[in-house]
């Protein structure tokens, strides 16, 4: 991270600014990667409580498709679909959004799909609230978890992805098995990225923890949990959306 980017993140406003602006940089991809990361460790925990459901897991909700048309259950085949399509419709929004910031104003390109997101997942607590509203509470969680991870995917160049963890723990395996290789076969020329790893461990770490303070938060406040991690997620894009005075 530039000596720039360290003073900035010594101001609030400042970092916000640093960390969701359009000009990129290794750290702040970083920076904003772990902390969506958390977000959606958390997101997931949320929905695992609320819902019985992890929301960002489409291979399991692809499967389930397979499942349950087999077993002739097709309620439980349409809230698959409900899923995986309201994952997919939350991808898109993300890209609409990033590039609809792109014509208006270059420096709030990313602000938007990440205040979208808070807000989403404010209408999500709303809608866990209200009885009989499951459907919908889980269409909006997915909606927000497929925008979320549109959203790092553009921003990153499709280096990083927050919301699941089973390409990660794959590239994890990937690292070690070069690793080993070289050890056995020295001369071979293959080499592991030891900064490829630390950076996959960090945002493994990042959704573990995520995952455990959701779970933690769910349990003590139920869905209302949601509220401060979309207040985050707001603060976070706000200071690009406000003009600045002067």
């Amino acid at each position: 991270m530039s000596d720039r980017t360290h003073r900035h993140l010594r101001r609030p406003l400042a970092s916000a600014r640093v960390i969701v602006g359009h000009r990129r940089s290794q750290g702040s991809d970083m920076v904003l990667a772990t902390f969506l990361s958390a977000i959606a460790g958390c997101a997931n925990a949320g929905g695992f409580f609320v819902l019985g459901q992890y929301t960002s897991h489409m291979t399991g909700y692809l499967s389930a498709v397979a499942d349950d048309f087999a077993l002739a259950d097709m309620a439980l085949v349409a809230g698959a679909l409900l899923a995986i399509l309201s994952f997919v419709g939350g991808a898109a929004l993300g890209t609409v959004l990033i590039n609809f910031g792109r014509r208006v104003d270059r420096r709030r390109q990313y602000a938007y799909p990440i205040a979208v997101e808070g807000g989403l997942l404010l209408v999500f607590a709303a809608c866990a609230s209200v009885p009989g509203a499951r459907g919908l509470a889980l269409a909006v969680l997915c909606l927000t978890m497929g925008l979320q991870n549109a959203t790092i995917t553009k921003i990153s160049g499709a280096r990083i992805r927050t919301t699941h963890a089973t390409g990660m723990i794959t590239d994890v395996g990937i690292e070690l098995g070069r690793a080993l290789f070289r050890l056995a076969n020295p001369g071979s020329g293959v080499r592991a990225s030891p900064g490829h790893l630390g950076i996959l461990g960090r945002l493994l770490g990042a959704f573990l923890i995520g995952g455990l303070v959701g779970a933690l938060g769910y349990r003590a406040m139920g869905f209302l949990f949601t509220v401060p991690l979309a207040l985050l997620l707001l603060g976070l894009a706000l200071p690009l959306l406000v003009p600045r005075r002067g």
